[in-house]
């Protein structure tokens, strides 16, 4: 395999983030030439919807026809919503499931499914799988659909139904649990001690739950030190390859959480962090916003690869089954405002808006 193939085979497995509302050359190039599998996308980005769309466009038509990228956002509702309206407003998850409405969940999932599908996106990432079982958890909380494993279960894969109904892919996150964490991955790594025992029966419950049901599930930055003492989640081959594809069975993409967020770049170079989280099991490297270091990791990956065989043989798999799940559901933004205009269902969004709120309030 050529130096130009070892680079293109790394890039497969990386999402990247960028500033600005215009694609950056450094963005663009790679995708011509491979060397991405795909762009995640924060308000940073996003303006109005047809610049959205143009954007989208833009990037995706950069890549091979036979590379289709991944297009993906945080849209889950409540803080968590990068798009504004007239995308749909949600209120937060816990708030929505406390309804204990599915069919209106699911509704909510596939008009948000609909909307995101137009502007271009193919992966929402989302629901939240985690089970909020710590009040004083400073990143979860009403993120969470519930504080039970059964509530989260019904509720998250109502909206995960809701999403592929519209169009776009659901990843459920974050495997193997941050609900009772108290520690905000993002600012620094927490750590959970819990037993096998209590583990099955609340944290790891609905991402048992979610084998055949959801494409996709993102790794949490969190030590679990009965599974791997003192070893991250995204960075145990224990928690990953083990647990989550040998015991649960699931046969999904594996996405890592952003390797910038700091429980991962305060302890690892992120040249060191991909290697160690393809070596885990995981498919899809997330670089949320520095593309140097997404350069980084891919220089780190080529490199690997072309010197140990077993690494580029796991490699491979995790590049082929991104490719996979990506041509399942490419990028399409429309890009002319009236068709736009129509498929984004403003009125209709408004609507279910309003009765969202009005019922959240009364409950």
């Amino acid at each position: 395999m050529s130096t130009a193939e070892t680079r293109q085979l790394a890039g497969q497995v990386l999402v990247a983030g960028f500033p600005g509302t215009e694609a950056p050359d450094d963005l663009l190039r790679p995708c011509a030439q491979g060397e991405l599998g795909g762009v995640i996308l924060f308000k940073r980005n996003l303006g109005t919807m047809h610049q959205i769309a143009a954007l989208v466009a833009r990037i995706a038509e950069a890549a091979p026809e036979d590379s289709p990228l991944l297009v993906a956002v945080d849209q889950e509702g409540g803080r968590v919503a990068r798009l504004g309206e007239p995308v749909l407003k949600l209120p937060p998850m816990r708030a929505l499931a406390s309804l204990g409405d599915a069919a209106l969940t699911q509704r909510a999932g596939a008009l948000l499914g609909a909307q995101l599908k137009a502007l271009g996106f193919t992966m929402d990432f989302a629901p939240v799988l985690d089970v909020d079982t710590n009040p004083a958890n400073p990143v979860i909380g009403d993120r969470s659909f519930g504080a039970t494993a059964a509530r989260v279960v019904e509720q998250a894969f109502a909206f995960a139904r809701g999403l592929h109904q519209g169009g776009v892919l659901s990843c459920g996150k974050h495997f193997p649990g941050h609900g009772d964490t108290d520690l905000d991955s993002h600012l620094a790594l927490p750590r959970l001690g819990h037993d096998r025992q209590r583990l099955d029966s609340v944290e790891l419950a609905p991402f048992r739950a979610a084998r055949d049901t959801i494409p996709a599930l993102m790794t949490a930055h969190v030590v679990f030190e009965q599974l791997a003492a003192g070893v991250p989640a995204t960075l145990s081959r224990r928690v990953i390859e083990e647990l989550l594809r040998g015991e649960l069975g699931y046969d999904g993409l594996i996405v890592s959480d952003d390797l910038e967020m700091k429980a991962i770049a305060d302890h690892y170079g992120v040249e060191q962090a991909a290697c160690l989280a393809i070596e885990a099991g995981c498919d899809t490297l997330l670089v949320c916003s520095r593309l140097d270091w997404v350069e980084r990791a891919r220089v780190a990956l080529a490199d690997r690869a072309g010197r140990e065989p077993a690494f580029k043989h796991r490699l491979e798999a995790a590049a082929q089954r991104s490719l996979s799940l990506r041509k399942t559901c490419t990028p399409a933004p429309i890009t002319d405002p009236r068709r736009l205009d129509e498929a984004l269902q403003i009125d209709a969004a408004s609507a279910l808006g309003g009765e969202l709120a009005s019922r959240v309030q009364r409950a």
